[in-house]
């Protein structure tokens, strides 16, 4: 007895434990398919409003939730907002009202607890009563609350609640709904970034809509006038090449058809002397033939009345018929009656000599405004043409007894008209060839340097013009082409020369010129360029190519190309300035190495007497200059602060920069020296201005382990009412290593002033920002100016603003453009500009009092 008491009790053990796994893989399996779907909704759906009903649809298969919501944190107002609801008791204007009031109630209890709280009714009403938080809306049986996690930060809460005594939540809902809380947030994000690309793509393809529509007119006006000008040419051909007056008609009349619909056309000649309107030429479907008629009230006789062209369509005709303008002699058959008519006048120096009419019948062409233009465009050009034939033809009937030596006469001036029409196109033709000639390279076919000047000239006077439509010109020289010419021959060297010029075709694009200077001497001109590096790409296309080997006479040859660069600016006056600019920096390339290419520097062309470079070198001299300019503040009431530029200056440099330093110092430690010289002569000059604060730029070389020494003993010697704040490039400080970054704290903890400059060039990095304390923030123009211009970028700023906010750094947009544009600066949040791009040294700036809807 005993043992089956024991066996009863095992097995009873064992079912319950069964049991127990049995609800908790359940609850597993409901746990993975819940999850699966809010993935699969997340990928799917096209935006949040879609996404918060299908997690509540998810939700209703596993837990009690009929009435749900979701309440999220608006990072601008730092309150807690609705953004879904549903409810079995309370309609969604209940929860609309009260969305100001999450804050308070149970909602903002869990928010502000950050951990999954469940309430009864009873227990509500208790913690309601305890001051804990309000009790809004209907009071539900059973009340859950779930805070939803982004990483780390709490940003909203889930809730669901049951108005059924009978009906609660257990652990394994519970848990559910804390699962789901954990990819709620990323199934948001995904969402949002799916509706931000979906709008990008609709307005990048709106954007490429209008561009074709605008292409499209613009094609569709350049075939027009092309039709125009052969519609011309051939009516131009018809004096010459008409037999006579009938075969005249006939090829006016083939060439109206390729205008508009004229199967039926007729042509009017008025006599002003006798007043009688004859019809030479007549092709009518009901109509062989037109009588003449004396000057009525008919279509014709208003056309020639008004001397312009008439556009007469049923419900006019009606109008002119009843007001008496037009008046019929007799009835016209309704079906030959025009439904469409239209006239145009004939007019000369001596005034309209008749009129040229098409009509249409039973509606098979309606004539439109199109129509009527083209008609009186073309109409001028007839009656010049009929009125040379009109007066040969009575030339002809009044020197009958002459009719023979005038056809003879006529038929010597056709042959010396063809003649001489053969002689102009001969001369055309050589004409043609002789400027190509003259302006084509013989051998390549290429531009010479004549041509190449005369557009060069162009170019610089539209850049003078246009100062922002920048070109550039490189100058090429092929290596190692006399020892082609000495081995193979010049014949080799000239295919050579040919085969280079197509490679080099090829690396440019269609509007730019490639032109051979003579010998192995070629130039480029880049025109319509945004920035300098597309020349710098051009050029190292051209390099690729000539590093391949050639072919010629069955032997392989390697050569190269020495390029010099220079790219326009204002202090350009000649082509030849250009042209030698380029030149210097190609010999540069060429004494650097061959087979590389160089930018053009004031350095490589000036003169600097001996005894000069003897007693000193050329990097020694830096005088610092200042410019007076101002930073402007959008409080009108707020005086506008004192502004500086710094920035040295070299006699043979001219403004000294970082890039240039590294090119043309003879070594790193030179350079050091000379960064030191700026630093402190930016000082002194600080001081004499009497400001409190001065932004000076500085490199990255000055961070590195043995070079920071010095330069702090330099700031240590500093002294004065006058700080420095050291702006340092954020470019190089992205790709510092780790003990520049090292060090650039440690001028932050030792008390000195730094700055971030040019931030946001290419890309915003907010990691900068956090990681390293700054004090003042540079924007670059770059960003600065699509802020202004793209959305995209205003939600990047606000990120920006609000971390320097917390960092306590003062921002400053710059760019040359920026001024006009003062009225926008509110609205994005910044409050201090300068249209300068150089260094800084201003007077100690007020805080930032941007506004930002945080």
């Amino acid at each position: 007895m005993e043992d089956k008491l024991s066996v009863s009790s095992k097995l009873a053990y064992q079912n319950k434990r069964l049991r127990a796994l049995l609800e908790k893989y359940k609850q597993s399996h409901h746990l993975q398919n819940a999850l699966i779907q809010l993935s699969e909704q997340a990928s799917t759906v096209a935006e949040l409003t879609l996404l918060y009903p299908a997690i509540h649809d998810i939700l209703q298969k596993y837990v009690p939730s009929k009435s749900f919501y979701v309440v999220l944190l608006n990072q601008y107002s730092q309150s807690l907002e609705l953004s879904y609801f549903s409810d079995e008791k309370d309609g969604i204007a209940v929860a609309l009202n009260q969305s100001n009031s999450f804050d308070e109630g149970a909602t903002g209890y869990v928010f502000k607890q950050g951990k999954t709280t469940c309430f009864t009714k009873q227990q509500m009403q208790d913690a309601a009563a305890e001051g804990l938080f309000k009790a809004l809306g209907t009071p539900a049986e059973h009340w859950v609350g779930v805070p939803v996690y982004q990483e780390h930060n709490i940003i909203g809460v889930l809730a669901a609640q049951s108005y059924d005594t009978k009906q609660g939540y257990s652990s394994q809902q519970i848990q559910l709904l804390e699962f789901m809380s954990l990819y709620l947030a990323t199934a948001i994000e995904r969402v949002k970034k799916r509706e931000l690309l979906e709008s990008e793509v609709k307005i990048r393809t709106r954007a490429l809509t209008q561009s074709n529509d605008a292409l499209n007119l613009e094609i569709e006006q350049r075939k027009r006038a092309l039709q125009r000008q052969q519609i011309l040419f051939k009516i131009s051909e018809i004096a010459t090449q008409a037999k006579n007056l009938d075969d005249a008609y006939f090829k006016i009349h083939e060439i109206i058809k390729t205008i508009t619909y004229a199967e039926n056309l007729y042509i009017a000649l008025y006599d002003k002397e006798t007043g009688w309107i004859s019809f030479p030429y007549c092709v009518d479907e009901f109509k062989e033939n037109t009588q003449p008629r004396r000057f009525a009230k008919g279509y014709s006789e208003l056309v020639i009345s008004t001397e312009e062209t008439q556009l007469i369509h049923p419900c006019r005709a009606k109008e002119l018929i009843e007001s008496g303008v037009v008046q019929r002699s007799a009835p016209v058959p309704k079906e030959q009656m025009a439904t469409s008519w239209l006239g145009a006048p004939l007019k000369t120096a001596q005034g309209v000599i008749g009129l040229l009419v098409c009509q249409a019948y039973d509606n098979k062409h309606i004539f439109s405004r199109d129509d009527c233009e083209l008609i009186t465009f073309v109409s001028h050009q007839i009656a010049a043409v009929l009125q040379t034939k009109l007066v040969n033809q009575a030339i002809a009937k009044s020197h009958q007894e002459l009719e023979f030596r005038v056809n003879e006469k006529t038929k010597e001036l056709r042959q010396t008209n063809l003649h001489l029409q053969m002689q102009i196109d001969e001369r055309k033709k050589i004409e043609q060839q002789l400027y190509h000639d003259a302006h084509h390279d013989s051998l390549t076919s290429l531009p010479n340097r004549s041509l190449f000047l005369t557009q060069l000239e162009k170019t610089l006077q539209h850049y003078q013009r246009f100062p922002e439509h920048h070109f550039a010109v490189l100058f090429i020289d092929l290596d190692k082409f006399k020892d082609i010419n000495d081995q193979l021959g010049h014949h080799a060297g000239d295919q050579f020369l040919i085969n280079v010029s197509e490679l080099f075709a090829q690396c440019i694009r269609e509007h730019d010129l490639l032109a051979r200077l003579g010998g192995d001497e070629f130039v480029i001109l880049l025109t319509h360029l945004t920035e300098p590096q597309q020349a710098e790409d051009v050029a190292n296309r051209i390099i690729d190519l000539m590093k391949k080997p050639f072919y010629l006479k069955g032997e392989s040859l390697q050569s190269g190309a020495s390029i010099g660069i220079t790219y326009s600016k204002k202090s350009y006056t000649h082509t030849d300035e250009i042209i030698r600019d380029a030149d210097a920096a190609m010999y540069h390339a060429k004494n650097s190495g061959k087979n590389r290419y160089e930018l053009f520097h004031p350095l490589l062309t000036q003169s600097i007497p001996a005894q000069t470079l003897k007693a000193q070198h050329h990097l020694d001299i830096l005088p610092m200059s200042f410019r007076s300019s101002e930073i402007i503040t959008l409080d009108e009431q707020q005086q506008s602060e004192s502004l500086f530029e710094a920035f040295g200056e070299h006699p043979i440099l001219g403004f000294t920069s970082f890039d240039i330093l590294k090119k043309f110092a003879s070594d790193k430690e030179q350079h050091l020296q000379v960064e030191l010289q700026l630093l402190q002569r930016a000082y002194a000059q600080a001081i004499t201005a009497n400001v409190a604060m001065a932004l000076v730029p500085c490199s990255g070389l000055l961070l590195e382990e043995h070079e920071f020494v010095l330069f702090t003993d330099t700031l240590n010697k500093q002294q004065g009412q006058s700080q420095l704040c050291l702006l340092f490039d954020e470019q190089e400080i992205r790709h510092a290593c780790a003990t520049q970054i090292k060090n650039l704290k440690t001028l932050s903890q030792l008390g000195y002033s730094i700055g971030l400059n040019n931030f946001a060039k290419d890309r915003c990095e907010l990691n900068l920002l956090t990681d390293i304390n700054f004090d003042y923030l540079l924007l670059s123009s770059t960003f600065s100016k699509r802020v202004l211009q793209q959305e995209s970028y205003d939600f990047q700023l606000q990120g920006v603003l609000a971390i320097t906010k917390l960092k306590a750094m003062k921002v400053i947009a710059k760019g040359p453009s920026i001024l006009n544009f003062r009225a926008l600066l509110d609205k994005h949040g910044l409050a201090f500009f300068v249209g300068k791009q150089h260094a800084l040294v201003c007077s100690e700036l007020p805080e930032v009092q941007a506004t930002q809807s945080l």
